[in-house]
């Protein structure tokens, strides 16, 4: 019998009761252990306990732990050290996993070669019918066709203690995974896509939610000092748009500084540009989707004031991680 333990790092968010329930309600092989990583930075037992309620005969096997609010990375390496089992399946806590998941699990740990360290599974993220996604969906969508994610990922124990666990300078959920997978790789281990299906439904978010996520560009910075500029193209990453961020807000900037000392024509020709390029990010993002007033309004806000937050983090990611080494080249 292949075992397994599950470790979900939580904000304990409405969204933990319904991952619990799923994983309570999938047939197969139970696992060893739950392990659910409280990250709140001042934790409240009673949202906890609601959740823990819909767990069943999986109760007794669950175990929670204080995080202290230092990220999932090390909300992750928490629960790893509890991990006596084979094998570790980390979940986020806003997936429900199929209805079959824990014996489709079992089968793609016992389907894997002696020197596969990973198995990922299936990511399904539904769209609404009738209308075209809006960008935030959209956003969430690409989980279903991201590498390693942890949404639903299986490492063997054994490979991921010997690598160190996640890097724990990943504070948000941002690149902690495709630092580790680019890790075990060079270290000459495999790691492959399952057949297990787990659902990640579209959460509800803020207006300005697309906003905060560029705080993401700090850590692209860090995955640039450990991996090199090419980091992209080994994580199987899309590219983004960080240098078009940055071209916008230097002609924003130059048209500000230009226009307070007086230099009139010059900063309307930076303030052009800066018109010009928000414009078609806007375009970009406001064409696939559902074109409603509520839609078309997010979008033009949030293209005004994504490209220098995405810009500001990247400097401020770049300088923080500014002595950091490159990863040593793994003896095999």
């Amino acid at each position: 019998m292949t075992s397994y333990a599950v470790v979900i790092p939580t904000l304990v968010r409405d969204t933990l009761p319904d991952c619990l329930a799923a994983l309570a309600a999938a047939n197969g092989p139970r696992p060893d252990a739950i392990v659910l990583v409280d990250d709140r930075p001042d934790p409240s037992p009673e949202a906890m306990g609601h959740a823990l309620s819909v767990l069943g005969d999986l109760r007794e096997r669950t175990t929670v732990l204080a995080g202290g609010g230092r990220g999932p990375a090390a909300a992750r390496n928490r629960g790893l050290r509890t991990v006596t089992a084979p094998w570790v399946a980390f979940l986020h806590d806003d997936v429900q996993v199929g209805p079959h998941w824990c014996a489709e699990l079992v089968r793609d740990l016992r389907e894997a070669s002696p020197d596969t360290a990973g198995v990922q599974g299936v990511i399904t993220v539904p769209l609404p019918r009738g209308r075209r996604p809006t960008d935030w969906e959209r956003g969430t969508d690409g989980l279903a066709r991201a590498r390693w994610t942890t949404a639903d990922m299986a490492y063997r124990t054994e490979a991921l203690k010997r690598a160190g666990g996640f890097d724990e300078r990943f504070s948000r959920a941002s690149r902690e995974d495709a630092d580790l997978a680019l890790r075990l790789l060079d270290a000459g281990w495999r790691i492959r896509r399952g057949r297990r299906a787990t659902l990640h439904p579209v959460r509800p978010a803020s207006r300005w939610a697309t906003v905060a996520q560029q705080r993401g560009h700090a850590d692209d910075a860090l995955m640039r000092r450990l991996h090199g500029p090419d980091w992209w193209d080994k994580a199987v990453a899309p590219r983004g748009r960080i240098r078009r961020h940055a071209a916008i807000t230097a002609a924003g900037t130059a048209a500000c500084v230009l226009g307070a000392t007086g230099h009139r024509r010059a900063a309307t020709v930076c303030a052009l540009g800066w018109a010009a390029g928000t414009a078609e990010f806007a375009r970009a993002r406001i064409g696939p989707g559902p074109r409603t007033r509520d839609e078309v309004t997010t979008v033009l806000a949030t293209s005004v004031a994504i490209p220098p937050a995405a810009t500001w983090h990247r400097l401020a990611g770049a300088w923080r991680h500014r002595d950091v080494p490159a990863r040593p080249a793994a003896v095999r």
